[in-house]
């Protein structure tokens, strides 16, 4: 028998302190589950901002469709830059001020195979746009594929680029 106030430090066969032992594996277990709740978190975040560039690119579309300069000019950075096949490079305001001209009338504004990719802050969005408009009285359909460079200002997306370029077109 021990005498009272006698401590007893029990060891693992390889003489570390069972105290030692659990404390490890205590701290360990916190780590992984930090982790694990922080890869959730930032995995949920991306899932978020690929939904809402999505949703941006359907209100592109449909304020295209509709005449809606103003939806554009929301959606659209102050230093956005547009380069598209037969244009010159144009900025936002050169862009509002030929939307807001009413020359143009889209017909269909359609775009599809759209890939989303976030990183922090900027986002690119590619895919293919299909759209037939009238201007000056002549129906004119493009083909194009396009890349919209994004990025987040005061926690809002805005498109900051747009290039687009001819779709290949295949031979049957």
């Amino acid at each position: 028998m021990l005498p009272v106030g006698t401590v007893v430090a029990f060891r693992t066969r390889e003489g570390i302190p069972l105290k030692s032992l659990f404390f490890s594996l205590f701290v360990g277990l916190v780590a992984t589950l930090f982790v694990g709740t922080a890869r959730s978190a930032a995995q949920s975040t991306y899932d978020a901002d690929v939904r809402e560039l999505e949703r941006l690119e359907t209100v592109w579309n449909q304020a295209h469709e509709r005449g809606d300069a103003d939806a554009l000019e929301a959606l659209w950075a102050d230093d956005m830059e547009v380069a598209v096949p037969k244009m010159p490079v144009m900025t936002k305001d050169d862009v509002l001020k030929f939307a807001r001209s009413g020359r143009m009338k889209f017909l269909s504004y359609r775009t599809s195979d759209i890939k989303v990719r976030v990183y922090d802050n900027a986002a690119v969005v590619t895919g293919r746009l299909q759209r037939t408009r009238t201007i000056n009285g002549q129906e004119i359909s493009d083909d194009w594929r396009f890349t919209k460079t994004y990025v987040r200002e005061s926690q809002k997306w805005r498109v900051v680029a747009f290039h687009a370029s001819e779709a290949a077109q295949t031979t049957p």
